[in-house]
């Protein structure tokens, strides 16, 4: 994102911006649509005690890892990307 440790411009800045809010949201929906799979049969139905709280805690215990998982993904893949040469500045890399 930095050129040559210069700063970021505007659109760098609200590219980030928009990737960070992109991780956290997509992060939730997956968390919750993962925990409402796994815990949801013991919300909804009538299972024993010991079922019902087993399925409850793993539901609680593995949406926050799949909720980090996604956040750090998204956020690794975006820095990874790489940006577009501009027309009429020379390449870094060549």
């Amino acid at each position: 994102m930095y050129a040559y440790g210069g700063r970021r411009t505007r659109a760098e800045r609200d590219a980030a911006t928009v990737e960070i809010g992109y991780a956290l949201v997509s992060a939730a929906f997956a968390a919750a649509v993962l925990f409402g799979s796994v815990a949801g049969p013991a919300l909804l139905f009538d299972l024993p005690d010991l079922l019902s709280e087993v399925l409850l805690r793993s539901g609680t215990a593995v949406a926050p890892v799949v909720f980090m998982a996604r956040v750090i993904s998204v956020l690794v893949r975006f820095r990874q990307t790489a940006q577009p040469n501009q027309p009429g500045r020379t390449n870094p890399d060549s």
